[in-house]
């Protein structure tokens, strides 16, 4: 039989074996890891050689650096949140921080109620963000810290910028402009929130300059307590915080003492040129307060309204028409006048005298009258204001004549004068202590400086006379003279003139300033009385106890002698100055000549100036009496004189006793005090002197004389008849002839 192929199949592999299904033959692929990334590495291009050496090398730094940098900065993160932390609980409540005044202020008003002058830190009261202008809190945003209400307290961008534009300047970059945000800002007037102690710190000037310090340790702490304080508090409440704090010039502290001081408004009344003029001095409150430079700080405030129009706060309308329109200063803002009498209101409030305390204006004496004003405001915990005798009319008087006077000296003339102005009572009405006329806080010649008075003291010896009895019209020989003074051998006075007048009256003698007879009244006197009467009247300062004393070798202030002065017109009583109304009402004080003696050295005054050295003083519509004066040298040159309503004291000299050229005290002194009172009695009735006229002495009549008998030629005496009778009847009884 033959095979026919049917039926049967092919023989293949396949059959050989039963059939697996497709879920039993597959299984999973299984790679490595390791073998994965010995393949990725193989895939990649190695270099070699020296490029693949320094490629490695900067990859191993630079993954080095990298695992260095974000381990360091978690440490600084977690350093920088636990000091932040840290300052967070000491942090006190907002409101406690709002007043930061570390003594109170002085606040100054003249006789008619106006304010003159401000001592101290001025505080108008607590504010807030919410009670101020808002177009304050726009203008100070605007200038100080346009991201204020974005950033956490510290700005990165901002102190970035800040080094750039140091370093493009050529200074530091921590010198110059900080970068700091308001927080920063406000963190600094908080001294970080270190108080001052005066155990701590030598003065309160050493506190301060630390605080202000801008080391880079500084400035790190500086950023850490701005950021506690923005974890503590809410922007507004550090808004409101800077508002009190900020120094605002003009001795302001605060932008309600701002808005006072400079408009007499208060600080919610304040509109956006106002407001651009107070947040545009904020940068150099000093030299940008208005009452210091006011053109330059309206073209500040120009600026301030530019950047608020920038960031959208005014449109360009308001902004056009507040640049066109600027901020003017209020009804109590004018240029500061009266600085040297408030200098010594402030001084007075001290225990004992501090105006004795130098005689020139050294570097001691500057530090005395700051210590001392500052010494005066600590004594005050919180303002105060006090009404004085000041009469802005005067005052601005005795400015004028000062500053005119000034202007006339020689160029290059470093001459200094200083005026008084008082009221018979005692009451001080104007005060200029130096040729810059309106300072503060200088040494005040007025009060400070102590120089010898030359011929200005001869009246107390007047005075010790007229009170012993002596007359106006009694004599004395002007003639040379000569004391022999134990320990300095003989001393021979003369004259001014180097001339002798022979016998002369006292009134003759005091209008012509003669020393000789003023030594000579003096020693005979008593040169102890004529000391106690000087003293009496006000002089404080040591007096010599030498025969020199008559002619002015002892020294005294400008305001001793003006006083001393007001004594002789107050009819022989002692004379207090005073500069404070309301605590001791007039300053008469005891009896210290008969009133009777006073009016006649008031009458002999009068003559020195109608008759005397001090003719230029004379005023033209009413009495005035006074007395000149030129100490040894010329260094000093005086005039002091009075009217029957005013007492008027004028020094001229240098400071460092140079002999003055040309100028005594019946010259340029005497001509300065008739500008003054001339100025002052302007308008005022023309009151009679309190003078006790003398009566002069009544001539002796002698009878005519007669020719001497010649001895041959004796004329006989008339007999009387009753003696001749008497006579007669005598001889008869006697049996004479």
């Amino acid at each position: 039989m033959s095979d026919s192929g049917r039926g049967k199949g092919r023989l293949v592999a396949d059959r050989r074996y039963p059939k697996k299904s497709t879920a039993q033959t597959a299984k999973p692929k299984r790679t490595p890891a390791k073998s994965t990334r010995r393949k990725a590495k193989a895939r990649k291009p190695r270099r070699g050689g020296i490029t693949g050496f320094i490629l490695g090398m900067f990859s191993w730094i630079f993954r080095l650096i990298w695992r260095l940098t974000w381990r360091i900065t978690a440490v600084a993160l977690l350093l920088l949140a636990l000091a932040v932390g840290y300052e967070y609980t000491k942090l006190p409540e907002a409101t406690a921080l709002l007043d930061g005044r570390a003594r109170g202020s002085v606040t100054l008003l003249d006789q008619s109620g106006a304010v003159f002058a401000r001592r101290g830190d001025q505080f108008g009261g607590a504010v807030t963000a919410d009670s101020v202008s808002p177009h304050l809190v726009d203008a100070i945003v605007a200038t100080e810290d346009k991201r204020f209400y974005y950033h956490l307290g510290v700005s990165p961008r901002g102190i970035a910028s800040a080094i750039r534009i140091n370093l493009s300047e050529g200074r530091g970059p921590l010198s110059g402009h900080g970068g700091s945000t308001i927080t920063q800002q406000t963190a600094k007037l908080l001294c970080l929130g270190v108080e001052y102690d005066p155990g701590e710190w030598e003065s309160e000037s050493d506190y301060v300059s630390d605080c202000r310090r801008g080391s880079l340790t500084r400035k790190l702490k500086e950023a850490i307590y701005a950021l506690a304080m923005e974890v503590k508090y809410t922007k507004d409440e550090i808004l409101s915080i800077y508002l009190n704090r900020a120094y605002m010039g003009g001795g302001a502290y605060g932008a309600e003492a701002a808005a006072q001081r400079y408009f007499s408004k208060s600080a919610v009344e304040l509109n956006p040129a106002e407001s651009a003029m107070i947040a545009g001095l904020l940068t150099a409150p000093s030299s940008l307060a208005p009452t210091s430079n006011l053109g330059r700080s309206q073209a500040r405030a120009a600026t301030a309204l530019r950047l608020m129009n920038e960031q959208g706060m005014l449109s360009d309308a308001e902004t056009q028409r507040y640049q066109d329109n600027p901020a003017t200063l209020g009804r109590d803002a004018e240029s500061p006048s009266g600085g040297y009498f408030a200098d010594w209101v402030i001084r007075s409030l001290l225990p004992g005298d501090p105006t004795q305390d130098g005689d020139s204006p050294d570097n001691d004496s500057r530090t005395s009258m700051a210590d001392d004003i500052m010494r005066a405001l600590e004594q005050a915990e919180r303002d105060k204001v006090i009404q004085t005798t000041l009469d802005p009319r005067i005052q601005s008087i005795a400015e004028d004549v000062m500053e005119e006077t000034i202007a006339g000296l020689k160029e290059g003339s470093k001459a200094q004068a200083a005026i008084v102005v008082m009221s018979a009572d005692g009451a001080v009405r104007g005060m200029v202590g130096g040729r810059d006329a309106t300072a503060s806080g200088g040494f005040n010649r007025a009060t400070q400086a102590r120089r010898q008075t030359g011929s200005a003291f001869k009246p107390f010896i007047y005075a010790a006379a007229m009170d012993f009895g002596y007359s106006p019209y009694d004599t004395v020989v002007d003639e040379p003279f000569c004391m022999n003074i134990p320990g300095s051998g003989q001393w021979c006075p003369e004259n001014y003139t180097k001339n002798f007048s022979g016998r002369v009256t006292l009134i003759d003698a005091l209008k012509r300033s003669l020393n000789i007879p003023a030594v000579k009244i003096s020693e005979g006197v008593g040169r102890p009385v004529v000391q106690q009467v000087a003293t009496q009247f006000g002089v404080e300062s040591s007096l010599i106890d030498t025969p020199s004393l008559a002619l002015g070798a002892s020294e005294a202030s400008l305001l001793e002698m003006t006083a001393a002065y007001a004594g002789f017109l107050a009819q022989g009583h002692r004379i207090e100055p005073y500069g404070i109304t309301g605590t001791e009402g007039t300053g008469v004080r005891e009896l210290v000549i008969q009133p009777d003696a006073a009016g006649q050295l008031v009458f002999m005054l009068e003559k020195v100036v109608s008759e005397g050295t001090g003719t230029r003083a004379r005023l033209p519509d009413r009495q005035a009496a006074g007395k000149t004066g030129t100490s040894q040298e010329a260094r000093d040159a005086w005039f002091i004189g009075f009217t029957a309503d005013y007492v008027t004291g004028i020094w001229m000299g240098y400071d460092d006793n140079t002999p003055l050229s040309g100028v005594a005290g019946g010259g340029l002194p005497a001509e300065m005090w008739q500008q003054v009172m001339a100025r002052v009695h302007d308008g005022l009735p023309a009151n009679p002197l309190p003078m006790v006229v003398p009566q002069p002495p009544q001539p002796v009549v002698q009878p005519a004389p007669q020719p001497a008998p010649q001895p041959q030629q004796r004329q006989q005496r008339r007999e009387d008849p009753i003696e001749g009778l008497v006579n007669q009847l005598l001889r008869d009884l006697l049996g004479g002839n």
